[in-house]
This record gives C-alpha cells, sequence and structure tokens, in this order.
C-alpha cells in the first residue's frame, strides 16, 4: 500500500501533521468537540428538568390561588399553621428504624 515513493514525499507528511493538529490539539480539536457536545448534552437535560419543575410551580400556585382548602393544607404542613384553638403535635420519625 505505501511505497517508498509516497513515504519519502514532503506533502504527504505534511498533511499527516496538519491532520494530527486539527483532530488533537487545535482550539477547535475533535476531542474539543466530543466535551462541549458532551457538556451541551448535560446542559438540555438539566434544561428539561428545570422546565418540568417550573411547569409544576405554576401548578401549585394556580391550585394554592384558587382553592382555599389546599392553601390551607399546604400552610397546616409547611409552616406548621393552626388555628388558634387547636393543639398541634409534631411527630418525627427516625430514619434508622
Amino acid at each position: 500500500m505505501f511505497n517508498k515513493r509516497f513515504l519519502r514525499n514532503k506533502y504527504f507528511y505534511t498533511g499527516l501533521i496538519f491532520a494530527v493538529w486539527v483532530l488533537f490539539f487545535d482550539q477547535e480539536s475533535m476531542l474539543e468537540q466530543y466535551r462541549l457536545s458532551d457538556t451541551l448534552s448535560g446542559l438540555n437535560h438539566q434544561k428539561e428538568y428545570y422546565l418540568n419543575e417550573i411547569s409544576q410551580t405554576e401548578k401549585a400556585i394556580k391550585t394554592l390561588e384558587n382553592d382555599s382548602v389546599s392553601l390551607e393544607k399546604y400552610a397546616r404542613e409547611k409552616y406548621y399553621m393552626k388555628k388558634s384553638n387547636e393543639d398541634i403535635y409534631v411527630i418525627v420519625r427516625d430514619k434508622d428504624k
């Protein structure tokens, strides 16, 4: 496949050095492109996660704005709010058992 004439050609070595440079050492090398692609993929997954969280939060806000029963339930569970004639007991369970 490779004969002596081809291996002595200076353009062959120049092209080979150029190809190695572009693939591995250049600022826009293939390795850097792979890293950037991997980073982009991770960021797209984060974007989907946060968009999903935003839509769930917006639904919860609409529910709390429109439904007084769910607002009272949320306030009681999250902030331990109570009516004036009530006593609240908070039971904390051990996670070890």
